[in-house]
């Protein structure tokens, strides 16, 4: 439908006008829902309000309470959040290093696995097995086992060639842990692509390959990107974890500095800094969800 004026298919309730981007059936609703027209002023200062008080209720309890300046000088002391916010940051570099490394093997290996978990046919049967063993097994344990069982164990066999970087064994581990969950979220994309599709495609004489390259998994990776940028940002919070192998990180930092003052607002700044940057990340993720939801309104209104 242009901007011109409404589409001939879009369906106007009985009674009066209503929005041209309606979807059919929606009726008087539509602008309850959604808080458009006269109501929609006043729901928004209704849930300003409500908000305004709840929160103001919890933080009245919290100032209030017998323990609050112990709380307050423990965890919310301004000097040292100032004196520990910069140095925090500078080593949270090395975070961002671990995160976007591990990223791109993940990315690799976990499209790997799905498309060898989505293969058909009683030949590749070993090969799916194998697939599914791996993503049950590094999704069973958790995340900070397999980075002490790699990080402290493979440096102790002692084998030739074997390197005892820490930050290798951090990345491997994260990698191998997050691509057990990528490639679930990628065989879930692919398994949404219609067989008719792949049956038209090898129709046209592709092989099964090709059907799968240039047909499935451009349409399956456009419809997960949201849950993968999910994966992404619980990847990014879970570099973190590297510090069990003594990798001074942002973490580790913190704790350095944490023992030292005999005060936990380093963790306070890290954990700022880590909601800094998760938070537009999760807002982008809820955009790419609703953009994709108005796409399909759309699509079902015309």
């Amino acid at each position: 439908m242009g901007r011109g004026g409404p589409s001939p298919n879009v369906y106007f309730p009985p009674g009066g006008e209503s929005d041209p981007e309606m979807p059919p059936g929606s009726g008087d609703r539509w602008p309850k829902i959604l808080g458009r027209g006269d109501s929609g002023a006043r729901n928004v200062w209704i849930a300003v309000a409500s908000t305004t008080i709840f929160f103001g209720f919890l933080a009245i309890v919290a100032v209030r309470s017998p323990g609050w300046p112990e709380i307050k000088e423990s965890f919310f002391n301004g000097a040292e959040f100032r004196a520990s916010f910069p140095v925090i940051l500078q080593k949270f570099v090395r975070n961002i290093f671990i995160f976007c490394v591990a990223e791109v093997f993940v990315l690799i290996l976990a499209l790997v696995i799905a498309v060898l978990r989505s293969l058909p046919g009683p030949v590749f049967t070993p090969l799916r097995i194998m697939a599914a063993a791996y993503t049950d097994l590094f999704r069973g344990v958790p995340t900070i086992l397999v980075i002490l069982l790699l990080g402290y164990g493979m440096p102790a066999l002692n084998l030739q060639g074997i390197p005892d970087s820490d930050y290798l064994w951090g990345i491997l581990a994260l990698t191998l842990v997050y691509s057990a969950y990528v490639a679930e979220v990628y065989r879930a994309g692919i398994e949404s692509v219609h067989p008719s599709q792949v049956a038209a495609a090898r129709s046209l004489g592709l092989t099964r390959w090709q059907s799968m390259r240039h047909v499935v998994l451009p349409q399956a990776v456009r419809r997960v990107i949201p849950p993968l940028l999910n994966d992404f940002i619980g990847l990014q919070k879970d570099s973190a974890l590297v510090f069990v192998l003594g990798v001074v990180d942002a973490l580790g930092k913190a704790q350095i500095i944490q023992q030292g003052d005999f005060n936990f607002t380093p963790l306070v700044a890290l954990s700022v800094i880590f909601i800094a940057i998760t938070i537009p990340q999760a807002r982008f993720v809820d955009w790419l969800i609703a953009r994709d939801q108005r796409k399909r309104q759309s699509s079902a209104a015309v």
